[in-house]
């Protein structure tokens, strides 16, 4: 039976041979976006957004790329791959992998747009990089929040200029490590590259300085400064928001770094796609390279920093002050580093060992609605002396029914008597992931709606948890 093929089928089912292989966000990430434009014989072409893009599926995916390409057009199969170029400089042109050589053909770079600069000499000796030399890639914590923008990271800073991250962008909320990261780049450059001028500036300086020049006639000698400039890494790019003027003073001094290859990094509070008030063509050079995000640290990545911090300071504290103070501070990195700040102080100012009493009592002052975080200790211990187990044998991993059902009742009162998150509910009953926590609270809701004499003992509970004024 002979069966008609296209590109969209063919790549459907290399997706679900795919799938399996690697993990859902990795998957979002790398392989939704890819678009099938042709199918030629044995040969399938897809269409991606970017040089990086390729580069990144070719060294991380290649070979459950060639498994499922083998599967579907077999052994002669071939996958060949379209770059999307911004149309005001041509139409994608695809080129294709040879995997038996791994050479790359067809493949058109962005056209920059060229700028008049009269550029004079920097000296490296006296030039001033603006940056804090704290921030090093040695004591920024790296996790699954945060790895591929630490990675993009320490590639630009042993090749600067040189890599596919040109320019690099790292986005994500206030306090998640931003301006650490993009700091770092330049100290490790700075040290491994003393040659480079680099420069670190926030956006508002880069403005300030433009109103200068241009009030003071020294426009000429604001440009010459950042033609000269290796490494330009600017922060906060967001705030750059509805200033015309310096938008496209920074859309010339882009073009000119960028066609004489040197490195441009920068760091937003959102994606380049969420930025208002921003000219297409400076947001379309800011697709050139990479945008990494930098996402709220999980409980693991919030505990490696604490024991970090406390490690610099040389001071130990018990495992459970750590858990503690992890579970309660999960907005971000810089409040987190502020309680530890408080606490160490309070113990020092007080004469005290640091202990979980001093730390509950240090965050009840800080942190708003921390008694909703100190209620799941009281509930575990209250559902446990109620069935009649203990807090201990509900982390366990038993199976025993009558543990089983106080947990998912523990778990159930956790989600509803404090601002927890599912995961973090889920870490404070042995480490378990969020995905149990959902289960449990379906199976108490189930119960309660058909089983009455369950009903009827969690209508009590209820009662006496608000007597307790949980």
């Amino acid at each position: 039976m002979f069966i008609v093929r296209d590109c969209k089928t063919v790549w459907q089912n290399c997706l679900q041979i795919i799938k399996p292989h690697i993990g859902e966000q990795a998957y979002k990430t790398w392989f939704e976006p890819i678009v099938p434009v042709m199918l030629n014989g044995d040969v399938l072409t897809i269409q991606v957004p970017s040089k990086f893009f390729y580069e990144w599926l070719e060294e991380h995916y290649i070979y459950v790329l060639k498994k499922a390409i083998s599967s579907e057009l077999g052994a002669q199969g071939r996958l060949e791959y379209s770059i999307m170029v911004e149309p005001e400089y041509s139409s994608p042109k695809p080129f294709q992998i040879n995997y038996a050589t791994s050479s790359i053909s067809n493949i058109k770079n962005p056209v920059s747009e060229k700028r008049s600069y009269n550029p004079k000499g920097i000296d490296r000796g006296s030039f001033n990089s603006q940056l804090n030399p704290q921030y090093t890639f040695d004591n920024f914590i790296e996790g699954d929040c945060n790895r591929l923008a630490r990675s993009a990271s320490i590639a630009v800073s042993n090749k600067p200029g040189i890599t596919a991250f040109n320019p690099l962008i790292v986005y994500g909320g206030w306090g998640f490590g931003k301006s650490h990261l993009i700091q770092a780049i330049g100290n490790q450059i700075a040290k491994i590259h003393p040659d480079k001028s680099v420069l670190f500036i926030t956006s508002d300086r880069f403005s300030n300085q433009l109103i200068e020049a241009l009030k003071n006639n020294n426009i000429q000698e604001f440009n010459s400064m950042y033609a000269n400039i290796d490494v330009l890494i600017l922060d906060d790019v967001q705030f750059f928001e509805g200033k015309e003027k310096t938008q496209e003073i920074f859309f010339q001094v882009f073009n000119h770094l960028h066609q004489t290859g040197k490195q441009i990094i920068m760091a937003s509070d959102r994606a380049p796609k969420d930025l208002k008030g921003m000219q297409e063509r400076l947001l379309s050079r800011f697709k050139w390279g990479l945008t990494a995000d930098i996402q709220l640290p999980d409980f693991e990545t919030r505990m490696a920093i604490i024991h970090k911090k406390l490690e610099n300071e040389g001071i130990q504290i018990p495992s459970d002050v750590c858990e503690y103070v992890a579970y309660s501070i999960d907005t971000n990195i810089r409040e987190l580093e502020g309680v530890l700040v408080s606490l160490i102080a309070q113990a020092s100012l007080n004469q005290k060992a640091i202990d979980l009493e001093l730390a509950k009592q240090t965050l009840k002052n800080i942190v708003q609605d921390i008694s909703c975080e100190v209620g799941i200790d009281f509930i575990q211990k209250f559902v446990a002396e109620h069935f009649n187990t203990t807090v201990e044998a509900m982390k366990d991993k038993t199976r025993k029914r009558e543990i089983v059902v106080a947990r998912q009742v523990a778990m159930y009162f956790a989600k509803n008597n404090t601002n927890l998150s599912l995961k973090s509910i889920g870490l404070h009953f042995g480490n378990r992931d969020h995905s149990t926590v959902i289960h449990a609270l379906t199976s108490v809701n189930d119960l309660m709606d058909t089983d009455r004499k369950f009903r009827a003992r969690m209508d009590d509970l209820i009662k006496k948890l608000k007597l307790k004024n949980i």
